[in-house]
């Protein structure tokens, strides 16, 4: 069973990495700048869960969580 998102942070982590205009693998030190705190919990429930893909210090959305978040707009 997958952990619920932590208050808003894998969301937040999330939106980065589904947001059109930037969408590219994004580092980790990136992430942690941008959402002001430690992300790696947060990037281990997303990959656990299938929306996220790491590799070597970067990470970047799924097939599956983009086409999710274009179906929800």
């Amino acid at each position: 069973m997958h952990d619920k998102p932590s208050s808003g942070s894998d969301r937040a982590i999330l939106g980065l990495l589904i947001d059109e205009d930037c969408q590219r693998p994004w580092s980790v030190a990136e992430i942690e700048r941008e959402i002001g705190h430690d992300a790696a919990d947060g990037i281990a429930r997303l990959h656990g869960a299938g929306l996220a893909h790491r590799l070597d210090g970067f990470v970047w959305a799924t097939r599956a969580a983009v086409a999710a978040d274009q179906l929800t707009r």
